[in-house]
């Protein structure tokens, strides 16, 4: 009862005007940039970042929750188009979409990702109101040792269930610890880091760290790949609506999609990339037609895409009731939050009921919008991606500059998103996740906080970490999560190195023959 009037009372908050106003210029802007080849959700959020510091808290939230998930289905038009994806998570979507669109069947794909996404949207809509009020009641038990073993477990879970190496993934989350600590200690006073620099004494802010390793960053790495790139074809707008064998088929994927999807969300460190790659992989094998998986299977593209926009709103459920992001995007959201001086965490339901409960509603208008938006305007996203990369682009370094010189009219933020930006394209480079990095940038001045707040309940006793049994149990999940992290990195680059010595032995048998 309390969920059916908590949600009621967040649909008269998010029905507001300006509310409903900003949730359409988020999701309209978010698919807007999603469809941008190689850009993503996190880019979208750092470019509209500085525009939400001008709104009241919820107007801000619900537009860039819109941005959010609005780039999270942009992304799968690129996906079906050109099979390039538009964000990480609809890489899974290319897999059967282009093959469709290749097919002459582009707008049916295009059609069975917008309803499977609002399928998945609305699912994981219904799964955060259920879940998010028990879990924040549970959280409200919580001291500042709770805190900081669910702040460690969900540095560790980002690092060691980030792509690539667990090893680099600590690494980023180390580096990301330690330049949360750059500026003006609030607690004694003294500058940490600054190297003399006027400009650091508060601290690098959240919006240059984003816009530089996934705006700038993003952009170099797409440059590289696809600088003389756009979409040629046309599509045969008569061909939009799936037959009723085709609907058919859609219903048990977008069903199933959605509920790992949502599972997956929920999880510190998983994220929508995940959530889509293992709702294909069961899919693949529960499906009766799973011959066609590859070839351009309608199941392939409602799946994927069902899982992705799920994952993406029950990935609000720890963010908010826990203050633990389970991706970078949602550590952008507690960034946010906190230059408001709201503290994401279980007192968010009790303080700010109306920002909460007006989030989880607009998830629903948004995806309403979502789908009356998106298929009147494939037209539109189309003609998008024939303007050729080299117009595209220098547009959107422009703006970043002027989102980031907008925040302190100092153009020495401007250099250092600049620095950022390079920074971030040779994390990529070098195979480095930038994701963990922000996590940890973001997560270290409470992981912080929290730390002397418990060592001087404690007076410097390091063992109540230990001997409190929710802390206790959240540090030995994380020292074991950790060594499983090692253990498989470790068994991965043996796996690796056996390889490389059998082909290196082949060669050598191929030479003397």
């Amino acid at each position: 009862m309390e969920i059916i009037s908590g949600f009621g009372n967040g649909l008269l908050v998010a029905l507001q005007p300006e509310n409903l106003l900003y949730c359409f210029v988020g999701v309209f802007l978010g698919t807007f940039i999603g469809v941008l080849p190689g850009i993503g959700s996190m880019a979208a959020i750092s470019m509209i970042l500085p525009l939400t510091f001008y709104l009241e808290p919820t107007s801000a939230l619900v537009m860039i929750a819109g941005v959010y998930y609005g780039a999270e289905y942009g992304g799968s038009i690129a996906s079906i188009l050109m099979n390039i994806p538009g964000t990480p998570s609809s890489s899974i979507t290319c897999i059967d979409g282009y093959p469709m669109a290749r097919d002459g069947r582009a707008g049916i794909a295009l059609f069975a990702s917008a309803i499977a996404s609002f399928g998945g949207g609305i699912v994981g809509m219904i799964v955060m109101a259920v879940l998010a009020p028990g879990l924040a009641e549970l959280a409200l038990n919580f001291g500042p040792t709770e805190y900081f073993a669910v702040i460690l477990l969900g540095l560790v879970a980002a690092s060691a269930v980030s792509n690539g190496s667990p090893l680099k993934g600590i690494t980023m989350v180390v580096a990301g610890l330690m330049l949360g600590t750059v500026g003006v200690d609030i607690t004694t006073g003294a500058e940490r880091f600054t190297m003399g620099i006027p400009e650091m004494r508060d601290g690098v802010h959240l919006v240059i760290v984003a816009m530089g390793l996934f705006g700038v960053g993003e952009l170099i790495v797409s440059i590289r790949a696809n600088a003389s790139g756009a979409f040629q074809n046309e599509i045969d707008y008569k061909k939009f609506y799936p037959s009723r064998a085709e609907w058919k088929a859609m219903f048990g994927p977008i069903m199933r999609g959605s509920g790992i999807g949502s599972f997956f969300g929920a999880l510190p460190g998983t994220g929508q990339t995940v959530a889509s790659a293992v709702a294909y992989a069961v899919e693949k094998k529960v499906s009766p037609n799973r011959a066609g998986f590859g070839k351009g299977a309608i199941e392939g593209v409602a799946v994927p895409e069902a899982a992705n926009n799920s994952a993406t709103q029950t990935a609000f459920i720890p963010t908010l009731t826990l203050g633990v992001p389970g991706s970078a995007s949602m550590a952008l959201v507690i960034g946010a939050l906190m230059m408001y001086g709201i503290v994401p965490g279980p007192r968010l339901l009790v303080d700010h009921a109306d920002l909460f409960w007006g989030l989880v509603a607009s998830f629903l208008i948004g995806n309403i919008l979502l789908l009356i938006l998106n298929i009147p305007l494939i037209g539109l996203w189309v003609r998008l991606l024939k303007i050729p990369y080299k117009y595209m682009y220098p547009t959107i370094i422009v703006l970043i500059c002027v989102g980031v010189y907008s925040l302190n009219n100092n153009v020495f933020d401007v250099w250092l998103t600049l620095v950022f930006g390079w920074a971030g394209y040779l994390m990529r480079l070098f195979r480095f996740e930038p994701a963990p990095f922000l996590i940890g940038f973001v997560l270290g001045p409470m992981m912080e906080e929290q730390l002397r707040r418990a060592m001087l309940l404690s007076r410097g006793d390091p063992t109540v970490f230990l001997t409190r049994p929710i802390s206790g149990t959240l540090i030995a999940i994380t020292a074991l999560l950790l060594v499983y992290a090692l253990y498989s990195g470790m068994k991965a680059r043996r796996a690796r190195q056996r390889a490389h010595a059998v082909t290196e032995t082949s060669d050598l048998q191929q030479g003397k023959s």
